[in-house]
C-alpha cells in the first residue's frame, strides 16, 4: 500500500486500487469519465516523482514530461503526491529591468524575478499588478537565460493591462509572476525531427524561445518559421530571425502580410496559408502553432490533413481584441 497527498489530504491506496479509485473512496472530487484510459478527463500530475509509465499511455511528450499521468489507469508504485494541474495561484515577486519597442503595438518587457522560476520554451505565466489585475503571457526567451523573463506585450483596444503596460509601467516597478503552465513547448527528445511554427503577432514571443532553446539543444532537424500580421507594420525581429537563419542553416524564416504591398523577402498571404502551401507534407513533423485563435484553428485541421500526428501538434491561441485575421 503506498500513501496519496493531494492538497491537504493524506490517504492511502489499496493494493489492487488505482489513484481515482482511491480518491473516490475517500469522497475528494475527481473529474472523471471512461475510467479506462481513453478520454483523459481524469488526468492528474505527480509532483513529487515519475509516476508509473503505465498511467501515462496517450499522452504528448509534453504531458509525461511534466509527470501528467492518468488517473483511473494509475496503480502506484510509490508515495506519490499529486495535483489536478500547475499551480496557476502561487506568484513570485519581480523587478521590471528593460523596457522597449518593438513596433507600433507592441513592446517587449524584461523581468528578473527574486527566485528562479523553472520553465520550458514556449510555456507562460500570469503577471499580476499590484490592485490583483492578472494577465497571461507567453515567455519569449529560452532556458539559457533562466535568471529572467522576457514577454512580447501588444497593445490591445480596451485592454486594462496591456495599456498599464504600455503607458504606465516602468523598468524598476514591481509585478509579480505565477508559475510556468501550457503544454506548447520545446523537447529536445527528437532532435532530427523536423519543426514548422506559425504565429501572427505576439505569437512570436513563445515561438522565439521554442527557436533559440532547439538552436542551443542543437536540433539538427529542419526548423521552419512563418510569422504573419495584417500589414508590414505588424512585424518585428525581422533583422534577428534573418540573422538567425544566417547563422544557423537548418533554419528558415518566412514574414508572411495580408494586406498592402509586400516587400523582397515577404511573402504576400496569412501565416499558415502561406506555410502549408509551401510544406504540404508533414509527416513525422512537430508544429507549434500560436497567435489568433482563428489562425491556430485552422492551421491545427490543415497540419494534421498534412501527415503530422495529433500528438505532434502543440497550439497556443491568444486573446484578441477582434475578429479580424492576421
Amino acid at each position: 500500500m503506498n500513501k496519496l497527498t493531494f492538497g491537504e489530504q493524506i490517504v492511502t491506496c489499496k493494493t489492487g486500487d488505482t489513484v481515482l479509485d482511491t480518491l473516490l473512496n475517500n469522497n475528494l472530487t475527481i473529474p472523471n469519465s471512461c475510467r479506462q484510459g481513453a478520454c483523459q478527463s481524469c488526468l492528474m500530475r505527480c509532483l513529487n516523482t515519475k509516476p508509473p509509465a503505465a498511467s501515462q499511455i496517450g499522452l504528448k511528450d509534453v504531458l509525461q514530461e511534466q509527470k501528467y499521468f492518468l488517473a483511473c489507469i494509475c496503480y502506484p508504485e510509490q508515495d506519490m503526491t499529486i495535483s489536478l494541474g500547475p499551480q496557476a495561484n502561487l506568484f513570485t515577486p519581480a523587478t521590471v529591468i528593460s523596457k522597449e519597442i518593438l513596433n507600433p503595438e507592441t513592446i517587449l518587457i524584461t523581468i528578473a524575478c527574486e527566485q528562479p522560476l523553472d520553465y520550458y520554451a514556449g510555456q507562460f505565466v500570469n503577471l499580476r499588478r499590484a490592485d490583483g489585475l492578472t494577465r497571461s503571457y507567453s515567455i519569449a526567451n529560452s532556458r539559457k537565460h533562466a535568471e529572467k523573463m522576457t514577454f512580447h506585450v501588444r497593445r490591445l483596444a480596451g485592454g486594462q493591462f496591456s495599456q498599464w503596460v504600455h503607458q504606465e509601467l516602468s523598468v524598476g516597478d514591481s509585478i509579480e509572476v505565477s508559475d510556468p503552465q501550457g503544454l506548447c513547448f520545446y523537447l529536445p527528445n527528437r532532435q532530427e525531427q523536423n519543426l514548422l511554427l506559425i504565429g501572427t503577432g505576439s505569437g512570436l514571443a513563445p515561438l522565439a524561445g521554442i527557436i533559440h532553446e532547439a538552436l542551443e539543444q542543437g536540433h539538427s532537424g529542419e526548423i521552419h518559421l512563418f510569422h504573419g500580421s495584417r500589414e508590414m507594420d505588424g512585424l518585428y525581429w525581422i533583422d534577428e530571425m534573418h540573422e538567425l537563419q544566417k547563422n544557423h542553416p537548418n533554419f528558415h524564416y518566412t514574414p508572411c502580410v495580408s494586406r498592402g504591398d509586400t516587400p523582397e523577402g515577404v511573402a504576400r498571404g496569412r501565416a499558415n496559408e502561406v506555410a502549408m502551401s509551401t510544406l504540404a507534407k508533414l509527416k513525422d513533423w512537430r508544429v507549434y502553432l500560436c497567435g489568433h485563435p482563428e489562425m491556430v484553428n485552422q492551421a491545427k485541421i490543415h497540419a494534421f490533413l498534412n501527415g503530422a500526428s495529433s500528438k505532434d501538434i502543440h497550439a497556443d491561441a491568444f486573446h484578441v481584441a477582434s475578429a479580424s485575421l492576421d
